[in-house]
């Protein structure tokens, strides 16, 4: 089995620095190849084109944008209405892709509307979020961009968020019929929602595009106290033969680099593996 690929969640790791491009060197001192982020549209894009091509990182997701955050908006591919402007974010988004060759962009389904009964808008946020993706659908396959979509858990961290279940998720892309539109795991979100994570893994491991991890309840590193059990997971993962990269999107307990003996080790006993050494000394 190959070893997992994980990248860094510029958007919670290195907060210890100010800016994106700071952020992406100090993950590459760290070893990461890879990064991530939910939104680099404030950032100079030709700052980060140098951190880029300097440090040598894949760009592997980014968000399309959130739309109005102070009057509490998170995305807008289901809110009625919002169609237009849905439309002009993926634009933008399709253009940092490209500019950073990231392949990946997560369509964010939105909040219910304040004021709105989710029961009573349910079926009209569905039907637009459909409707979005299949023209996200269309726009992206002519630039090679898989697209995803990632439930976000309402019990804990957004009470309106529209897509909250893997269930709900895959019954979604379902309808939409597109196969480059993909399910976006985090597993701090699915153990949240449903925990069953293990059946829930497997039964949508076809359709998951992207994988994202962080300890449950506090979204530390996921060697932190909590209910998860990564190594498992990460067993796991590597036998039902997931080839794309974890995004540790995670809030580091103390520094950033402080919080990394959980993928060091990863690393360590993986080089071990791969060169035929056992684990520890006491291996037979």
């Amino acid at each position: 089995m190959s070893s997992l690929k994980f990248c860094a969640n510029l958007s919670w790791m290195f907060t210890e620095l100010q800016g994106f491009p700071q952020r992406m060197y100090a993950a590459a001192a760290a070893g990461f190849l890879a990064v991530e982020a939910a939104w680099l549209y404030v950032a100079d894009i030709n700052e980060l084109k140098e951190a880029k091509r300097r440090t040598g990182l894949r760009v592997v997701l980014i968000n399309t944008p959130p739309g109005d955050i102070k009057a509490g908006e998170l995305g807008l591919g289901a809110v009625p209405g919002r169609q237009a402007e849905f439309r002009r974010g993926l634009e933008s988004a399709v253009m940092l892709a490209k500019a950073l060759d990231c392949s990946r962009i997560h369509l964010m389904a939105g909040r219910v509307p304040l004021g709105m009964d989710r029961a009573c808008i349910a079926m009209e946020m569905e039907a637009t979020f459909i409707d979005n993706l299949k023209f996200a659908a269309d726009v992206l396959s002519k630039e090679g961009i898989l697209g995803l979509i990632e439930p976000i858990n309402t019990r804990i961290t957004d009470p309106q968020y529209f897509l909250d279940t893997p269930h709900q998720a895959a019954a979604i892309l379902q309808k939409v019929g597109r196969s480059n539109m993909k399910l976006q795991m985090d597993i701090f979100h699915w153990q949240i929602m449903d925990g069953n994570l293990t059946q829930n893994i497997q039964k949508y491991f076809p359709i998951i595009g992207h994988v994202q991890i962080a300890q449950v309840p506090d979204r530390n590193e996921p060697d932190s106290s909590g209910e998860v059990n990564f190594p498992y997971l990460f067993d796991l993962l590597e036998t039902v033969g997931y080839k794309g990269y974890i995004g540790c999107e995670y809030k580091p307990n103390s520094t950033t680099e402080a919080g990394l003996a959980w993928l060091k080790e990863y690393w360590s006993n993986h080089k071990r593996k791969n060169a035929g050494v056992p684990s520890c000394p006491s291996d037979p």
